[in-house]
C-alpha cells in the first residue's frame, strides 16, 4: 500500500514537473535578471578591491534573496495544483509583499552560507594534519543540513500565511526534526539536480562550451526548479501542521475564554453575517478557523470576517 502511495505521489510530481516547465523557465528568467546584475556588481568590486574574497562574492545573497521570493510564490502555486499559474503577476506580487522580511532572511541565509562554505574548507584542510579534525567536520556537515532543511521552509511559509517572523523561525525551526522524512527526500532531489548539472557540465569540451552551459543552467534551470523540487516535498506537511496547529490553539483559547466568563460548555462561534459589504469578499457562514486565500496571504477567515465587520461599522457611523 505504502508503495503505491509512494508511486502515485512521484507520477503526480513528475506530470506537474513537465506541465509546468515552461513555466518555470519564465520564472526563472525573471529571476535570471537581478542574480546577473547582483553577482556583477560583487564580482567587479571583489576584483578591483584585489580582494579575492567569497566573503564579497556571497554578499550577493542579501539583495538577490528578496527575488527567490517570487520564484517561492510561483512554485507554491504549482504544487497546490492549480492548473495555469500566472508567472510574471504571481512572481511580481511575491517580490513586493515580502520584499523586506526576505531582505532580513537573505542576511541571515548569507550568514549561513560563508559559516557552511568556511567551516567545510578549515576541516578539510585541518583533517590532513590530524584525522581528529574530521568528527570537527561531521558536526558542521549536520548543523548545515539542519541550516537548509530550515531555509526549506522560511520561503513557502512566508508567502503563504500571514506569520510573525518569530513564529516562521520557531516553526521553520522545529520542522527541520519533525519533518525529517520530508526533509531528506527535498535534499535528495536537490542532489539529483547537483548530479545532472555536474554531469552536464563535466560533457563541456571547453571554456566556452562550460561557460554557455553554466549560463544555461543558473539562468533557465536550477533556482526554479530547485524551488518546486523542494516545495513538492515540504509543502503539503507544512500547510496541513500550521493549519491544524492554528485551529487547536484557537480551541484552547476558546476555552479559557469561556471558563473565566463562567461559561462551563463550547458552542461553535455563530456567523455574523453581513450582506451588501463587498469591501473583502469571504464567505461568513463557512469555518471561521479555515485558512483561505486572500490578498496573496492564507488567513484564518475569522480574521477577515472581523475585519470586513469592523469596516461595515466605520461605514454606518
Amino acid at each position: 500500500m505504502d508503495s503505491e502511495k509512494n508511486m502515485s505521489s512521484l507520477t503526480s510530481f513528475f506530470s506537474s514537473l513537465f506541465h509546468n516547465f515552461p513555466r518555470l523557465l519564465l520564472a526563472n528568467l525573471f529571476f535570471a535578471v537581478p542574480f546577473a546584475v547582483f553577482f556583477a556588481i560583487f564580482w567587479l568590486i571583489n576584483t578591483l578591491t584585489g580582494a579575492d574574497s567569497m566573503f564579497i562574492l556571497f554578499l550577493t545573497i542579501i539583495p538577490l534573496f528578496p527575488f527567490y521570493a517570487g520564484i517561492t510564490q510561483v512554485t507554491s502555486h504549482m504544487v497546490r495544483g492549480e492548473k495555469s499559474v500566472n508567472v510574471p503577476e504571481n512572481f511580481l506580487k511575491g517580490v513586493k509583499d515580502n520584499f523586506l522580511r526576505f531582505l532580513i532572511y537573505g542576511v541571515l541565509f548569507y550568514i549561513a552560507v560563508v559559516f557552511s562554505y568556511y567551516s567545510v574548507i578549515l576541516y578539510i584542510g585541518l583533517g590532513s594534519v590530524s584525522g581528529s579534525y574530521y568528527v570537527l567536520l561531521a558536526v558542521s556537515v549536520i548543523i548545515i543540513l539542519f541550516i537548509a532543511f530550515a531555509f526549506f521552509y522560511i520561503p513557502p511559509m512566508t508567502v503563504t500565511f500571514d506569520l510573525s517572523f518569530k513564529n516562521v523561525l520557531k516553526n521553520s525551526a522545529l520542522m527541520t526534526f519533525g519533518e525529517l522524512k520530508h526533509n531528506l527526500i527535498a535534499l535528495f532531489g536537490i542532489f539529483i539536480i547537483a548530479l545532472v548539472c555536474t554531469t552536464v557540465l563535466m560533457c563541456c569540451v571547453n571554456a566556452v562550451a562550460l561557460i554557455i552551459a553554466t549560463v544555461i543552467l543558473a539562468a533557465f534551470i536550477v533556482p526554479s526548479v530547485t524551488s518546486f523540487v523542494i516545495n513538492s516535498a515540504v509543502y503539503k506537511g507544512m500547510y496541513t501542521i500550521i493549519t491544524n496547529k492554528n485551529k487547536k490553539i484557537d480551541n484552547i483559547d476558546k476555552k479559557i475564554e469561556n471558563r473565566r466568563n463562567g461559561i462551563f460548555y463550547d458552542e461553535k462561534d455563530k456567523p455574523d453575517i453581513t450582506e451588501g459589504f463587498e469591501d473583502i469578499d469571504v464567505d461568513e457562514t463557512k469555518d471561521g478557523n479555515e485558512y483561505i486565500f486572500y490578498n496573496g496571504k492564507m488567513v484564518k477567515r475569522s480574521v477577515l470576517i472581523k475585519q470586513k465587520n469592523s469596516l461595515k461599522q466605520k461605514e454606518d457611523k
